[in-house]
């Protein structure tokens, strides 16, 4: 079991930076591979990037590339999505997620477990 607690999220300006944190519980946290995801009203939960156990593999959405980065501390059970260049379209609720294994996946359902999620706010 994992248990997951998103922090960080706000309210920022267009052009400004955010780093979302997550809080895993569990030994086993430096075996599951992490993802993050997003749901902005009325829309469809989204995924953002991913990265594997070890951190050696990542993945992002064609909509942040270049612009967001995830990155885990396993000796800390935590990960993070540094948002920076954020754009009023990021607005939503950033969720992360976790699990067993190595292969990272952009599918939601791929996912054993999952945040309460954080609000994520960018002004124009």
């Amino acid at each position: 079991q994992v248990q997951l607690v998103e922090s960080g999220g706000g309210l920022v300006q267009a052009g400004g930076s955010l780093r979302l944190s997550c809080a895993a519980s569990g030994r086993t946290f430096s075996s599951y591979a992490m993802g993050w995801f997003r749901q902005a009203p009325g829309k469809e939960r989204e995924f953002v990037a991913a990265m594997s156990w070890s951190g050696g593999n990542t993945y992002y959405a064609d909509s942040v590339k270049g612009r967001f980065t995830i990155s885990r501390d396993n000796a800390k059970n935590t990960v993070y999505l540094q948002m920076n260049s954020l754009k009023p379209e990021d607005t939503a609720v950033y969720y992360c997620a976790a699990r067993p294994g190595t292969y990272l996946y952009t599918q939601d359902g791929r996912y054993s477990y999952w945040g309460q999620g954080t609000q994520v706010t960018v002004s124009s």
